[in-house]
């Protein structure tokens, strides 16, 4: 049976080899730490949410506000599970936790390579901005792990 729970910091070793099974996953050597994440779940204890099945993590969706905007991060569904609703289980319960915050609108980025990641968000609902530039910019020189 399929389980939606809330992430704590000792999912992170689960969380982060899922992450690595994910092609088009894009993580760094400073943020995606276990430290890193542990902060963001400090920060966001109540809108980062992982999927069990029997046990074992087959999904997790991370999400964080800013107090009047959601930004979602590192959404992914393991491949053999995949298709069977898991992910959008996860995306609903997120941006309920959200809207219980009092968040009106969500944004997230997919990296233009990652076909099946933007897929998955059309068919959320999620509409591609072409008006926008996404700027960066590193305070700590990280290494980009790209799946």
């Amino acid at each position: 049976m399929l389980k939606i729970r809330k992430m704590k910091s000792d999912d992170y070793d689960n969380v982060y080899n899922l992450w690595l099974s994910c092609a088009g996953m894009g993580l760094n050597n400073i943020d995606d730490t276990k430290d890193g994440i542990d902060r963001f779940l400090k920060r966001n204890p109540d809108t980062c949410f992982i999927a069990e099945y029997e046990n074992k993590v087959v999904g997790v969706i991370m999400v964080g506000n800013d107090g009047r905007r959601g930004y979602i991060y590192h959404t992914s569904v393991k491949s053999e599970y995949r298709n069977q609703g898991i992910g959008s289980k996860l995306v609903d319960t997120a941006i309920n936790a959200l809207k219980n915050q009092g968040i009106n609108k969500v944004a997230l980025v997919v990296f233009t390579k990652n076909e099946s990641g933007n897929a998955f968000w059309e068919k959320q609902g999620f509409t591609q901005r072409n008006d926008l530039i996404y700027r960066n910019k590193a305070l700590t020189d990280m290494t980009r792990i790209d799946t």
